[in-house]
């Protein structure tokens, strides 16, 4: 049994497990400057855990692409409901966006990363990377890089910003303006589309990763073309190239939400927005039917991405966490983050699950190795109480 150095935090019965797994986690010096985790199961918490310098289990850090995972549930309850059509044309709802030949994508392409309009000609400013209204403005008039409907390839820095686009069209609203009146603060979540001033006492900045000298070379000699499509994707053809950590630990990109990487939040934020996708939590009905988890949470992009090399990548806004760990049910859907965070849930077993990390992991980019342990450990659990 691994020492429990600085672990703190709850279980449930029947979980002790899990607090065991990431105490291994911590002494194997994976995460070697703060990490949250929670989980829930039915709509009821079993996990609450965290260690680190200064980390608490309120603290709130950047969660990247766990982000696009708030959006696209609000997304898909519009869709549940009937506000959206997957089957309908971007333009119908957004007519700018026609331009360069963009008028026959559907939102349901959109949604799977199709548009390939992944970044902007000359790449997007600082101000423009904050804005999802300004990263949309800019976008509605791109040539997209490859032609719309093709083939998928991850739109990094820009999705959440191009559907959230089409539901201001339709709502008026914002994406962050629904995320925070329709589950943030129904229920509750230290998960923000918009951190308030006064959370910043909060805050933890996000920090780089600390590569060995083996690791820096696999990285200098991996790294990718700032005109290559992922370099353009992580809009690393900008001047200046865009930088993640610098990029989260921004007062604007935080206080404004970007959509896509620039949420707020901690495990328990996350895990719990999960839990109510899919549980009832608190006497309020799971916020999406099994139908419509069924749609968003199952692969719909067979095949490589043309940007991140990634296999069978998307469902629609969400990764399809059941290829990526098969001990989850194939609809099981949520998104992982640029510093190896990750969020998900299974509707099968009632598992949701929340991780943040502050440093980033190596390999950078996606669901840090770790998570395939952690996850696994918690749907153990759950399985056998």
């Amino acid at each position: 049994m691994a020492a429990e150095v600085g672990v703190q935090g709850t279980v449930a019965v029947g979980f002790e497990g899990v607090r065991e797994e990431f105490a291994a986690v911590l002494d194997e010096g994976i995460t070697t400057s703060g990490a949250q985790l929670a989980a829930y199961v039915g709509g009821r918490q079993v996990v609450d855990l965290w260690a680190g310098d200064g980390m608490a289990g309120d603290s709130l850090t950047a969660v990247y692409s766990v982000t696009k995972g708030a959006a696209h549930l609000i997304v898909a309850m519009l869709v549940q409901e009937g506000t959206l059509d997957l089957g309908l044309e971007v333009a119908h709802y957004w007519p700018e966006f026609a331009a360069e030949g963009k008028g026959a994508l559907t939102l349901r392409q959109l949604l799977m990363h199709q548009s390939g309009v992944i970044g902007s000609d000359g790449g997007l400013s600082k101000a423009e990377l904050a804005d999802d209204g300004l990263i949309a403005e800019r976008l509605a008039g791109q040539r997209p890089f490859w032609e719309p409907g093709t083939a998928y390839g991850y739109h990094a820095l820009v999705i959440a910003a191009l559907t959230g686009e089409v539901v201001r069209r339709v709502t008026g609203q914002s994406v962050q303006e629904l995320f925070e009146e329709r589950i943030r603060v129904p229920y509750g979540l230290d998960f923000y589309l918009g951190l308030p001033e006064p959370l910043e006492a909060r805050w933890l900045d996000a920090q780089p990763m600390e590569p060995t000298r083996e690791q820096l070379a696999e990285l200098v000699a991996n790294a990718p073309g700032r005109d290559s499509l992922m370099g353009i994707a992580f809009n690393a053809h900008a001047k200046p190239p865009t930088d993640l950590v610098r990029f989260a630990n921004r007062r604007d990109a935080r206080a404004l939400g970007q959509a896509s990487g620039g949420g707020a939040g901690n495990a328990r934020g996350v895990a719990g927005m999960y839990a109510a996708a899919v549980s009832e939590v608190d006497g309020r009905a799971p916020l999406l039917k099994p139908e419509t988890i069924a749609e968003f949470g199952r692969l719909h992009t067979a095949g490589t991405d043309v940007v991140t090399g990634e296999v069978d990548h998307f469902g629609l806004g969400f990764e399809a966490m059941g290829v990526r760990y098969p001990f989850l049910a194939p609809d099981a859907f949520g998104h992982s983050g640029a510093a190896g965070g990750m969020g998900f849930a299974d509707p099968t077993t009632g598992v949701a699950y929340g991780y943040v990390r502050r440093r980033f992991a190596f390999p950078p980019g996606g669901g840090a190795a770790e998570n395939d342990r952690l996850a696994r450990e918690v749907v153990r659990a759950a399985a056998a109480v």
